[in-house]
């Protein structure tokens, strides 16, 4: 299996105003040194302003590429440090835009932590960033990270390995349930479901609208 390393924990550093329901977003995280615990809804220290979209057991941590930020560090002219789009964990070596759903990653010696759902750039996000089209611009890249939950909890630090130690074979990624799920893939994943794996809330809810028996195109 892939083994990658982490690079960065990061937790919210300031409430950011929104002018959304919500009020506030916390969005604005940043890189903390020394071990930090995680726990079902997350990292200890951390906030999640808006637990309906961003939040809750299913997404209790969300997990960004280095590969990926060095992209948009080169598309945005700019560096992309560790935390800037939201992130809790920055990882090496790891493709979490395209991580099975279902797959699962452990942490150091003790943290394990399952793939859910793909990340879906919102109106916050782009107000956070500042940058022309910025939703379009980062779903188009297809370069999303992943959501994920937590299987067993422990403490973590910036530069432990990162395992990825199970991989279920229906191989459909959270890059595929964002760009749209081929009949093929709604199939595979809907078996897998009846057979007992784990589905957040999200992709149920991405099976339920788009019927197995919708051909792809």
């Amino acid at each position: 299996m892939t083994t990658g390393s982490l690079l960065a924990i990061c937790r919210v550093h300031a409430l950011r105003p929104t002018t959304d329901a919500v009020g506030v977003s916390a969005i604005d995280k940043r890189a903390v040194e020394g071990p930090v615990k995680v726990y079902a809804l997350g990292l200890t220290g951390d906030v999640q302003a808006d637990r309906r979209h961003h939040g809750g057991e299913s997404k209790a941590v969300y997990a960004y590429s280095q590969e990926d930020a060095d992209y948009w560090a080169a598309e945005l002219g700019e560096p992309v440090p560790a935390g800037r789009f939201g992130e809790n964990l920055r990882v090496a070596g790891i493709d979490a835009s395209r991580a099975v759903v279902g797959e699962q990653w452990r942490i150091g010696t003790d943290v394990v932590l399952e793939v859910t759902c793909p990340r879906t750039p919102c109106r916050n996000f782009a107000q956070y960033m500042g940058q022309p089209k910025w939703v379009a611009r980062f779903a188009a890249a297809g370069r999303l990270g992943t959501y994920l939950r937590v299987v067993s909890r422990g403490s973590i630090h910036a530069g432990d390995t990162v395992e990825i130690i199970s991989r279920p074979e229906h191989g459909v990624t959270v890059a595929d349930v964002f760009e749209g799920l081929s009949a093929e893939q709604h199939s595979r994943l809907s078996e897998a479901h009846s057979e007992g794996m784990y589905l957040s809330p999200e992709i149920r809810k991405v099976l339920r609208r788009q019927p197995a028996a919708q051909d792809a195109v």
